[in-house]
């Protein structure tokens, strides 16, 4: 008996996933088609990732151009895009060094390093992170989270790490102290169903910094690279962290994730401390570029414009269904609905009318689109989103 693919799938590949029922042939600016020829509306942005769209021209053309070059020659070589990316990022973000890895958690990993060995130096053990945080799926990155799902049965994870109530302030004065070493930071939670920091809350660490002297870093991992409305979510607010992780969009679709730091902790790890194989890989370096360039010529002008417009028309739908709706959350193009109930029955309701969303947080719509995203399209979601809430 022959298989087909979502049967093959589950023979040969671990169930980690719980996959849409979805068979994908190829896919086009926000649009992905399935084997069958149909359309769907792409929301997710391969997960806050394709931040220019499927397919995107000038993507193809750099990936084209630099595998005609070479695809991998390993750290040992100074390479061209590598450096390229890595002095737009210092211009664009005005951080002093950049360390290429491969994803968010490997950037969390490097960052908890540089905090540990900013500790050893500072006679400071205790690192601090927050409930409803999300950095990644390895040891260090684990054991910054309280998810239960994500840790059950995986343990001992790493010690001195406490795990404070996010947007308590409460937490911070009593809990941050003189052995504090770093404080890591999602200053608008994506698995913690787009909770954005209270402003009072980011001001009193930043006085406690001053008071205890550690370092803050944040997890740009989701919220960075302009799709909060500003280059970096911690720009909305009136801190300067010494580290950022940064990773999804910055290769528009090509793995690639960075630590950018500042000159407090820039020269934390020498030669052969700290490594990785594929980290500033020269094809998603150059993809990189583009993302980047297209962000400094005027793209963040077009993420604020039509994020201001999905707002006005998710707000509209809470004034229809105020009943059904709780609130808008999030910034930018990282944002959604909460309900008074769970969210999955509306994902699996939008795909069935092809339209491509997520679930964060049990009740949070979540809707990460790409940043070529149009009036028509959020015209199309909340259309149907009202015909869905209007059949409860």
């Amino acid at each position: 008996m022959t298989l087909n693919l979502i049967e093959r799938e589950h023979e040969a590949i671990l169930q980690t996933y719980g996959r849409l029922p979805v068979e994908i042939d190829y896919a086009s600016g926000c649009y992905i088609y399935d084997v069958e020829g149909n359309e769907y509306l792409d929301l997710l942005g391969g997960i806050a990732v394709n931040v220019l769209g499927h397919s995107n021209s000038e993507i193809v053309q750099a990936i084209t151009e630099q595998s005609g070059k070479y695809l991998h020659v390993s750290n040992f070589f100074y390479q061209k895009p590598q450096v390229e990316l890595a002095e737009m990022l210092k211009y664009i973000s005005g951080y002093d060094k950049v360390f290429f890895s491969n994803s968010g958690a490997e950037s969390t990993e490097g960052a908890l390093k540089f905090a540990r060995k900013w500790g050893s130096i500072n006679n400071k053990k205790k690192v601090i992170a927050f409930t409803g945080g999300f950095h990644g799926r390895t040891y260090g990155a684990l054991s910054l989270m309280e998810g239960e799902n994500y840790k059950n049965g995986m343990g001992p994870f790493i010690d001195d790490v406490d795990i404070l109530e996010f947007n308590s302030i409460k937490d911070l004065q009593t809990k941050i102290d003189e052995n504090t070493a770093a404080v890591f930071i999602e200053f608008i939670q994506g698995s913690g169903g787009l909770t954005v920091a209270d402003p009072e809350w980011v001001t009193k660490i930043t006085e406690l910094q001053e008071k205890f002297n550690f370092l803050i870093i944040a997890d740009e991992v989701q919220s960075g690279l302009g799709r909060t409305g500003k280059f970096f979510s911690f720009e909305h607010f009136d801190v300067k962290p010494d580290i950022v992780t940064i990773a999804k969009g910055l290769g528009g679709g090509i793995p690639i994730g960075a630590i950018l730091l500042n000159e407090k902790s820039a020269n934390l790890l020498g030669p052969g401390q700290h490594g990785t194989t594929f980290g500033g890989n020269a094809l998603a370096c150059a993809t990189g570029l583009v993302v980047l360039k297209k962000l400094n010529d005027g793209l963040q002008t077009d993420i604020n414009r039509i994020s201001a417009y999905l707002k006005k028309k998710l707000q509209e739908l809470i004034l229809k269904y105020p009943e059904r709706i709780k609130t808008y959350k999030g910034l930018g193009l990282m944002c959604g609905l909460e309900f008074y109930f769970p969210a999955k029955p509306i994902v699996l309701e939008l795909l069935n009318r092809k339209i491509i969303t997520n679930s964060t947080s049990n009740t949070v719509l979540r809707l990460v689109p790409p940043y070529i995203i149009d009036n028509n399209m959020i015209d199309r979601l909340v259309s149907e989103l009202d015909s869905i809430l209007s059949e409860l």
